[in-house]
């Protein structure tokens, strides 16, 4: 059975609601806080509330953080392939979301930030896993280079998933350079397709990774409330959204790149597992906190309305 292992950083959210950020040197109220297991843990949760185990390859720490870290994990049945780090504890992300929505990130790096050759040895991913890598791990000088080369090492014919986030803007760094000649599967939102490639349009964005992917990769690029695009081959498709009054967008990414890839992986053609991860972002978002998405009966409901 295909499983998605994956290789990005759990870090803890400390989730606060509130009508406005303040402005330099102000002070306001939230509503409510809490902290919530974060990162690459809300597309693992999402692919394990759908169907699909889930390895993390990651490091978590020592400490209050790592201790929520690892209790999220093991109750989503995420299988944890490291030991606790023994001299850092997990990082941490204040996550602020507004009444409009939109959210502002400040985050820590803690143990996640770390992976060495030997921590990564030892795992030997099946032909038919999916190997989820975040481009925020290209960023820690403590983890890209040892990442990028087991990732080069792995055989073909195992799927090679990016996320490129918010802060891998172009495809020209030398860590990039090498790692997109093997990515089989781009999944991010629609601003940062843009941003990567530069282009003024999705549709421009699209052809413009199709250049700097290969020929046989799938693009699955997100577009808020209309849906996403899917691409392969320079040949896009519209898959349309559901309409819902959204509360938190915060994690509503990451629940449809988790439900997309545990369609695939159950067989589903490409539109018709981006038709499910948007059923699932589309509940997501009214939902407060990051790891938010529904499991896979409440999709079917969505879908057969």
């Amino acid at each position: 059975m295909s499983r998605l292992l994956h290789t990005g950083q759990v870090i803890v959210d400390l989730v606060m609601a509130l009508d406005t950020l303040p402005a330099t040197g102000g002070d306001v109220l939230a509503q409510s806080a809490s902290f919530e297991a974060g990162g690459g843990f809300n597309v693992m949760a999402a692919a394990r509330r759908n169907g699909l185990p889930v390895v993390y390859l990651g490091r978590h720490g020592t400490g209050r953080f790592g201790d929520l870290a690892r209790a999220a994990m093991q109750a989503e049945g995420v299988e944890m392939v490291q030991e606790a780090s023994d001299d850092k504890d997990t990082g941490l992300c204040v996550s602020l979301t507004e009444a409009t929505t939109e959210r502002t990130f400040i985050s820590h790096i803690g143990a996640e930030g770390d992976l060495r050759a030997e921590d990564l040895a030892g795992v030997l991913p099946r032909a038919d896993d999916y190997v989820y890598v975040s481009g925020y791990s290209l960023l820690l000088e403590g983890k890209a280079q040892a990442l990028l080369d087991w990732l080069l090492a792995l055989p073909r014919e195992i799927t090679v998933v990016f996320d490129p986030g918010p802060l891998v803007k172009a495809p020209d760094s030398a860590l990039m350079t090498v790692l997109l000649p093997r990515i089989d599967i781009w999944t991010s939102n629609g601003p940062e397709a843009l941003a990567f490639t530069g282009a003024g349009t999705l549709a421009e964005a699209l052809l413009a990774l199709n250049r700097h992917l290969p020929a046989e990769a799938l693009l699955v690029v997100r577009d808020g409330p209309n849906g996403c695009w899917v691409s392969r081959q320079g040949k896009a498709e519209h898959v349309p959204g559901f309409k819902v009054h959204a509360v938190d967008s915060n994690g509503a990414g990451d629940a449809h790149a988790g439900v997309f890839l545990a369609g695939l992986a159950k067989g589903l053609a490409p539109a018709a597992a981006a038709r499910r991860a948007n059923a699932a972002a589309a509940l997501a978002v009214t939902r407060w906190g990051p790891a938010t998405s529904p499991g896979a009966d409440e999709v079917d409901a969505l879908l057969a309305k």
